[in-house]
């Protein structure tokens, strides 16, 4: 596929998500996909009132996947900006690790205990924060998840970034076309348990079975854990494995920026394509010293908003979760929630030197 193609398939290209990232992240995950995952359906919707007004001086909590993870804080900016805009209190609680899924469920408690009355989170775990989401649902807390979804049935809605297949499909797509259609790859992923990126690694190796990867071969799937030293050292280590590798894709923020870092200062530079879920910022001066030619990502700012839009739409009773309900989300526009609770926040973008300037986050 052209790249001309992909900017298309992207929607225009402008928009970090899954992500990254984490941002990490990352999570996008379509309708179908969040059934697949979890086999179940979305936490039982009551009635909503549409026309019903915006409360005021609630309070949501968004707890992120990581704190201090630059892709989280640029979302949870965003959800501060509509949650405050909207009259109501943002706080942010969370790990300082991306994989202390016992950290997240302990926030999760205390949140429920705190009576705030929505919480929005990326779960690190599908399964694992099922049981503290689920008690505070009966406590009449609203649950959104954002990046990376629960099980359906530990929440009310869950605000994909954009379609795992999508992303998964597209960065295949995307490195593929750098290397030529040939040669060895790998994946440098975030950790072992993450759903969204567990999700487009699927869809990843799906798309290789295409006849036209008949001479990309996938070598090797990394995890990072979303840590920075980690993630570099999972990248010298694959070079080393594989003095052969053509590319890395990397569908986390943190692993991409790390791993643009080693090739940057390598004999690799501009011989080992990289490509992946970045952020701009993160990785401008990488596109513009030829370590990466092009990646992908949304914008999380907005998928941060977007969740805290639909948080007050959940708490002020205009939206319960069920399929087909429609809500407002400010200068995002209107969104219509799809099977299992999931809302679509768009098609990725796709960032090269032509336009990377043009983006702020």
């Amino acid at each position: 596929m052209r790249r001309s193609t992909l900017r298309r398939t992207g929607a225009a290209v402008a928009a970090v998500t899954s992500l990254a990232l984490a941002l990490t992240a990352c999570g996008g995950t379509t309708k179908s996909d969040v059934k697949k995952e979890s086999g179940g359906a979305a936490a039982p919707a009551g009635e909503a009132d549409p026309d019903a007004p915006t409360k005021k001086g609630l309070t949501v909590g968004f707890l992120p996947k990581q704190v201090n993870n630059p892709y989280f804080t640029t979302a949870d900016k965003g959800g501060q900006k509509a949650v405050e805009a909207l009259g109501s209190t943002f706080k942010e609680v969370g790990p300082t690790s991306a994989t202390d899924t016992a950290g997240q469920v302990s926030y999760v408690n205390t949140l429920t205990q705190q009576q705030v009355d929505a919480i929005a989170v990326s779960a690190q775990d599908p399964g694992a924060l099922c049981t503290a989401l689920k008690q505070a649902m009966k406590n009449g807390i609203k649950v959104v998840t954002y990046d990376s979804d629960t099980t359906p049935g530990c929440r009310n809605v869950f605000i994909s970034q954009a379609g795992a297949e999508d992303l998964g499909r597209t960065q295949i797509q995307l490195l593929a076309e750098q290397i030529g259609f040939k040669g060895e790859i790998a994946i440098l992923s975030a950790a072992q348990t993450a759903t969204n990126q567990n999700l487009w690694i699927d869809y990843m190796k799906d798309e290789l079975k295409d006849p036209k990867y008949k001479d990309v071969k996938l070598v090797k799937v990394a995890y990072g854990n979303d840590d920075a030293q980690q993630s570099f050292q999972q990248t010298q280590g694959l070079l080393q494995e594989y003095p052969k590798l053509a590319g890395i894709v990397s569908p986390t923020t943190v692993g991409i920026k790390a791993a643009a870092q080693y090739l940057s200062g390598s004999k690799y530079k501009g011989k080992v394509k990289l490509s992946g879920l970045g952020t701009p910022n993160d990785l401008r001066k990488y596109v513009k010293n030829g370590t990466v030619e092009a990646f992908e990502l949304w914008d999380p700012a907005k998928l941060g908003a977007l969740a805290g839009h639909a948080s007050i739409a959940l708490a002020s009773g205009q939206i319960s979760g069920k399929e087909g309900q429609t809500f407002e989300a400010g200068d995002l526009g209107t969104y219509t929630i799809g099977k299992d609770g999931v809302i679509s926040l768009g098609k990725p973008t796709v960032f090269d030197r032509d336009n990377i300037d043009d983006f702020a986050f």
